[in-house]
């Protein structure tokens, strides 16, 4: 099993090690037998997901056959739970937060029982931030104060943590030190709305080997922050890949 949460959205020009140890994961949970079945979650803001399909596809069919499942996703169709049976490789795409969690909130339960089994999964951006078991969903304000740049709010003022995916135990943000959201992070532990929250870079992945796993390795030219609950405050620790 391996759970692989990115900063931002898929580049295998400059982040190419994160698709080559999610495909070489996935063709080993297959057993090595005829090509890989990957589910894609996407969705598209302005539009049909299905014009996002190539930059998650092409990456993935340059490394290995794969029998891409489409799921695309908008408000008027969320993901079928069933859809996700009998896939070696899960991945989530980049974009809208809140439309990821609306779209596969009712799959939640068939996605964390698959990669509980073993299948690899594969967040950006977005699909990083809904995989926890709390997922912080986007907003700017912390009762009522700013924590991070409005343009980063995806649409939500307060600050939102929801039921994600339940694939890691850690709240997780995105664009970190790009976008500035690692003050949404900090403000989320600090303001008690979870105990721990990893706000990773672009270009930066983190890998963890099941759900229930504290620890992470890190991928990629990037930091995670790592912010915890410390007494009456939080602590921050730096992580990069070795």
């Amino acid at each position: 099993m391996s759970i692989f949460l990115a900063g931002a959205g898929p580049d295998p020009a400059a982040f190419p090690e994160l698709f080559d140890r999610f495909v070489r994961d996935v063709q080993e949970h297959s057993g090595g037998e005829g090509p890989v079945r990957i589910a894609a979650a996407l969705h598209h803001r302005s539009g049909n997901p299905e014009e996002a399909l190539p930059e998650y596809a092409e990456p993935l069919l340059a490394r290995a056959p794969v029998e891409l499942v489409p799921v695309l996703l908008s408000s008027a169709y969320p993901a079928d739970p069933a859809v996700f049976d009998g896939v070696h490789g899960v991945v989530v795409g980049g974009g809208l937060t809140p439309a990821y969690w609306d779209g596969l909130s009712a799959a939640a339960a068939a996605i964390s029982r698959v990669v509980g089994a073993g299948t690899p999964y594969l967040g950006f951006s977005a699909g990083a931030m809904v995989a926890p078991r709390r997922a912080l969903i986007g907003g700017h304000l912390i009762h009522g104060v700013e924590v991070c740049g409005g343009e980063c709010s995806e649409g939500l003022a307060e600050v939102e943590i929801r039921d994600g995916l339940g694939l890691a135990p850690f709240a997780v943000d995105v664009h970190a030190a790009q976008a500035g959201t690692l003050s949404r992070a900090v403000g989320a532990v600090a303001g008690g709305l979870v105990d721990r929250a990893v706000a990773i870079d672009e270009d930066t992945a983190l890998v963890l080997a099941a759900p229930e796993n504290d620890g992470f390795e890190v991928l990629g030219r990037g930091t995670c922050w790592d912010v915890r609950r410390s007494g009456t405050g939080c602590s921050v620790s730096v992580l990069r890949a070795a």
